[in-house]
Order: C-alpha cells, then sequence, then structure tokens
C-alpha cells in the first residue's frame, strides 16, 4: 500500500498563521501597550486558537520574544558598502526607518517591556541585544579585515542607536539623514 505523505509547503499556511499572529501582537501593542492584552486576544486578532499560540511559542512572553527577534533580524539588514562609513551610515538609515514606521514604537516598547518580565523576560532581551551585537560585530569585523578603524559594537549602540531610540521614545524631534549622518560622523 502507497499511503502518500502530503507535501510540506514552506511559506504555506504555518508561515500565513505566523506572520499573522506577529501582526497581531505589533497592532495589540501598538493600540493597548505592552501587558493589556492575552494571548487569547492575540489569537482572536490573528483569527487563530489559543491552543495554536500555546503550541508553537509555549507562552506570550515567548511569543513576543519571537516577535521582537523576527522584526530585528528583517528590518535591520547589515549593509556591505564597501567602507565602514558607507555600511554605519546605511545601517543607521535603515534602523531610523524601521524605529519610526507604523511599527517602530512598538516594538521599542516591547523590547523594554520585556526587561520587566521577570526571569524569563530578562533573557529575551539579552538575546535581543546578543543579536543586535552579532550584526553590528559581523559589520565591524568586515571593516576590520579592509584595514580600516573601526569602533566596538557598544560604541555603536552608545553612539548611533541609543541617541536614535530615546528620540523616537520620547517624541523628541524627526530622526533626519542629517541628523543620522551626524550620529555617525560624531562617532567616527
Amino acid at each position: 500500500m502507497n499511503e502518500r505523505q502530503p507535501a510540506r509547503r514552506p511559506g504555506g499556511r504555518s508561515a500565513r498563521v505566523g506572520a499573522e499572529v506577529h501582526q497581531a501582537v505589533t497592532d495589540l501593542i501598538s493600540e493597548r501597550g505592552y501587558g493589556n492584552f492575552t494571548v487569547g486576544e492575540v489569537a482572536a486578532r490573528a483569527g487563530v486558537a489559543d491552543s495554536s499560540i500555546y503550541r508553537r511559542w509555549g507562552s506570550l512572553e515567548s511569543l513576543l520574544t519571537d516577535v521582537a527577534l523576527t522584526r530585528l533580524n528583517a528590518q535591520s539588514p547589515m549593509p556591505d558598502t564597501g567602507s565602514l562609513a558607507g555600511d554605519l551610515r546605511a545601517y543607521a538609515a535603515n534602523v531610523a526607518r524601521e524605529i519610526t514606521g507604523p511599527d517602530g514604537l512598538a516594538l521599542l516598547r516591547l523590547v523594554i517591556a520585556l526587561s520587566s518580565m521577570g526571569q524569563q523576560g530578562l533573557q529575551a532581551r539579552d538575546d535581543l541585544l546578543d543579536e543586535r551585537t552579532r550584526q553590528l560585530q559581523s559589520m565591524l569585523d568586515r571593516a576590520r579585515e579592509r584595514g580600516e578603524p573601526a569602533p566596538d559594537a557598544f560604541g555603536v549602540l552608545d553612539h548611533i542607536l541609543a541617541p536614535m531610540y530615546i528620540r523616537v521614545l520620547l517624541g523628541r524631534g524627526p530622526l533626519t539623514p542629517d541628523y543620522v549622518d551626524g550620529l555617525v560622523d560624531r562617532l567616527l
């Protein structure tokens, strides 16, 4: 008897459900802030059962971490322009677009909220910071391999990313290209 297994389709229903759940989380954070919704509300917004969320992510905190990491990796690719100055300018411009976009503030608030969710939240926050640092380090290592002097990853975090994040979180002015380029120039 030749029973055929159904073919798995990458990007099929599972990917669609994941994207819908991620968008539901982002929308709820934008509308209500972190801590003001449940897995049930995420499930209802995404049109899936609570059990689907628990089966795939295990907890709301794991889901939130997955949303933040997925957005971080998708929205801030590491540029390779051939120079550190060009890479930093392109990277900073990408981050500025990301955090001022429609979901940007919600995602920043999510990362901050993760820090207040006990040990699991602290681990999630650390995972996010480790991923951002790993990304930056790859760009900085490339610059060193080309013979360019490069700051460490924390220098980029402190002098480029942190000022942009603070401006967005506190509503203190736009992230204009001149402002973003000025942050890069001061670091270099």
